[in-house]
């Protein structure tokens, strides 16, 4: 790890240690220890949601033949597993994923276009699923105290969006695509120069295949939607007895901070705190939010530490059959 990310990890169990100590550590071990086995429910409850980001994830590549959706499914829950547990600043999944994809048979260019785009696709579904959150919390009993830092950070989520998209059009990628090339040339990296026609594919998903790209939102957005089934769950598992309005607003909103703390490995810290400012505008006390925050914790290790062994498996095979080709080359020649 470079320092940059260790100091991040540090600083962020640091917060997310002191938030547990403050809002009373012997209550939220006792309200972790009532969820019992709701915590399991919790976890089976985000498959359907893999299935959906998979879904919209799978429609971005026109390559035929596609892969099988088990196997979008397998990369995005390795993806989901690298951003929630290594130091990669919860970018590094897609940088993995889309790797793992070229192995696949789908061209680099391809399989790196499909994973920008997705990733654009998903952002922009997250802020309608935040302003969508945002709207019930005006309609209903709130402390509005927090609400405009709210409605900036919503602001300024479309704001990133829009810039990303409008990178993407005009260029921000070429250079990229060029940098790597440039790279690939230099060190010998054969397989790097399939980079080559990046910001194209790019381009032509946008403009070709523009109704992929919606229904990629699409998918996204439903599988936001979804996530308010596992904060539910949550709740109910916590004994908060919660209504589907209050499970819509926290898991929008949370979701929003999360991406707000993007640069914090696995959000450490934010995501609580998070939990607790927003909480906080419904009347739920910060024990009881800070132990959601850490049931969310624990179906990321839950599925995590799998999927990074899923990926390490993958990875080892891959190597065992460059290895078997390269010695079959090696016999042919001699």
């Amino acid at each position: 790890m470079k320092w940059p990310a260790c100091i991040g990890i540090a600083v962020g169990l640091t917060v997310a240690v002191v938030l547990v100590w403050l809002t009373g550590a012997a209550e939220i071990w006792a309200a972790l220890a009532g969820a019992g086995w709701g915590i399991l429910a919790v976890i089976a409850l985000h498959f359907p949601q893999f299935l959906f980001s998979s879904l919209g994830w799978r429609v971005l590549v026109p390559e035929r033949p596609v892969p099988p959706l088990t196997f979008f499914i397998r990369l995005r829950w390795i993806r989901e597993a690298i951003n929630s547990l290594l130091p990669v600043a919860q970018i590094g999944g897609e940088l993995i994923t889309a790797r793992l994809l070229a192995m696949r048979g789908v061209p680099l260019n391809r399989s790196g276009a499909a994973i920008v785009v997705d990733l654009t696709t998903q952002m922009a579904s997250q802020v309608v699923f935040t302003v969508f959150g945002l709207v019930l919390l005006f309609l209903g009993a709130h402390d509005g105290a927090m609400t405009p830092w709210i409605i900036a950070g919503a602001g300024v989520g479309l704001v990133l969006v829009v810039l990303f998209v409008g990178a993407q059009r005009f260029g921000m990628f070429k250079v990229l695509e060029r940098a790597l090339i440039r790279l690939a040339d230099k060190f010998g990296w054969s397989s790097l120069g399939e980079v080559s026609g990046l910001h194209d594919s790019i381009v032509s998903l946008y403009g070709d295949h523009a109704r992929r790209v919606w229904t990629s939102g699409g998918h996204h957005l439903v599988s936001w939607l979804l996530g308010c089934l596992e904060i539910w769950a949550t709740m109910w598992a916590l004994g908060l007895e919660p209504s589907l309005r209050e499970a819509v607003i926290i898991e929008s909103l949370a979701q929003a901070v999360r991406v707000a703390g993007v640069l914090v490995p696995g959000a450490l810290g934010v995501q609580e705190g998070g939990f607790i400012v927003i909480c906080g505008l419904l009347g739920i006390p910060p024990h009881s939010a800070v132990a959601m925050a850490l049931i969310r914790r624990i179906r990321e290790i839950a599925l995590g530490v799998p999927g990074l062994v899923a990926w390490q498996i993958m990875e080892g095979k891959h190597l065992a059959r460059r290895r078997a080709r390269a010695r079959a080359a090696s016999e042919a020649s001699s």
